[in-house]
């Protein structure tokens, strides 16, 4: 069981990584958004490859974080339902909604959607729009996404099982990492007690 958590702790650092720099990809959609409005507005020309690389971004960065969203425990869940059930029954409902719809959705789409980027990768396959761009970077983007969150999906398994076998700690509760203005104000706090025990002492 040591070593599938060891895995488990691997595939949570790589979706971590990814999720860390897909976020750029967002403010590239923006930033390309922008300067397409101002060339159409300024210039009175635009092009589709514009439109078009921002649906790709957006398709990357929306696929590649599936992973890291479930890393972070973000997927909706019906709360209503959900805080009525004792810790177990939660974590057995996981383990069977990994195994059963999870995993083998993943599989499903890596199935159909890897052939599908080979065959737009081998033949070149271009937009039909005007101005296009190639097809097979965003087509590239459903067996990734798919296939991160399909090992996220397996890492929260084995989590799962190991906080049932009494190995971990519960896995389902949300660790949340407080900002950089959050630990400056502790920092702060900190020190003025630290302070003020200091001149207690003193006097």
């Amino acid at each position: 069981m040591q070593a599938l958590l060891k895995l488990s702790r691997g595939i949570d650092r790589l979706n971590a990584l990814v999720g860390r720099y897909v976020i750029w990809l967002i403010l590239g959609a923006t930033i390309i958004s922008a300067l397409n409005a101002i060339v159409r507005k300024v210039l009175h020309t635009s092009s589709n490859a514009f439109l078009e690389v921002q649906w790709y971004l957006f398709a990357a960065s929306f696929l590649l974080a599936a992973g890291y969203t479930l890393l972070e425990k973000e997927h909706v869940k019906v709360d209503v339902i959900n805080s009525k059930l004792s810790l177990r029954t939660r974590v057995w409902i996981d383990v069977i909604g990994f195994a059963l719809f999870l995993t083998p959705m993943c599989l499903i789409v890596l199935y159909y959607g890897t052939p599908f980027f080979l065959q737009a990768l081998r033949t070149g396959e271009m937009s039909s729009n005007a101005g296009g761009l190639i097809r097979w970077p965003v087509y590239l983007m459903m067996p990734l996404g798919f296939g991160l969150l399909l090992l996220q999906g397996i890492s929260e398994f084995i989590k799962r099982i190991a906080f049932l076998a009494g190995l971990i700690d519960d896995p389902t509760v949300k660790i949340v990492e407080k900002s950089a203005e959050e630990e400056l104000a502790e920092a702060i706090r900190k020190a003025e007690e630290e302070a003020e025990r200091t001149g207690a002492k003193r006097a």
